[in-house]
């Protein structure tokens, strides 16, 4: 099956329920006609939020880690070279996405401290992946590549999962430097995909208090209202 099929499926499965969706036919459980706008905002918001968590959870603690135990270093190396700008473009949008939405239902000045923190680690996740995406990932990478020759040189690369760098950066003066430039900045694009799952993290926790709906329903008959 491919992308495209799996792609138009989803969206027909999302269709189908938005249609037989109570709100789509006017009618909800408490008699309330809420505003179409904020139904869309907070679906829009939870979609792309659940997007990026669900990504940030596979590509930082499963798939890379199975990749790395199976597949040749230089190999694993250049598939991720292509996957990470890719990465930090979908959840840097839908990051963007999130706290856009978050931001127009729950506007800064009637907003709760809670909210202007939640606000704050949505924009956060989000400034943390476009630092990747235009400041670590193209450094991280460009260095890779040229380790990855000079490792050629040195008749390693294609071994699976632990390298045999450091034995050959022992006696080779050029490699050893590149690999502390390299693990400096691969470090610093790590630490920032650490902060930008940990702004996530603390959002999830807030999503999961039942609070926050109540809240939203109550500025939702504010609108009402006016």
């Amino acid at each position: 099956m491919g992308w495209m099929t799996r792609f138009l499926g989803a969206v027909a499965f999302f269709a189908i329920g938005v249609i037989f969706s109570p709100e789509t036919f006017g009618s909800k459980s408490d008699g309330q006609h809420l505003p179409k706008l904020y139904n869309y905002l907070t679906l829009a918001h939870l979609l792309s939020f659940s997007t990026a968590w669900g990504a940030a959870i596979w590509v930082t603690f499963i798939g890379g880690i199975i990749m790395f135990k199976n597949l040749p270093r230089h190999q694993f190396g250049n598939l991720q070279s292509k996957m990470f700008p890719a990465y930090f473009s979908m959840v840097g949008v839908c990051c963007a996405i999130s706290a856009a939405s978050f931001g127009y239902l729950h506007p800064w000045k009637s907003s709760s401290t809670s909210e202007k923190y939640q606000l704050g680690f949505l924009l956060s996740a989000f400034g943390f992946n476009l630092t990747n995406l235009f400041v670590f990932s193209p450094m991280t990478i460009g260095m890779m590549k040229q380790r990855h020759k000079v490792e050629r040189e040195e008749n390693i690369g294609e071994e699976i999962g632990w390298s045999k760098n450091r034995e050959a950066a022992k006696v080779n003066p050029k490699l050893a430097a590149m690999n502390k430039k390299f693990g400096m900045i691969h470090g610093l694009s790590s630490l920032a995909n650490i902060f930008s799952f940990g702004s996530l993290a603390m959002h999830s926790w807030y999503l999961a208090d039942l609070k926050w709906i109540d809240a939203t329903n109550e500025e939702m008959g504010t609108f009402e209202k006016k």
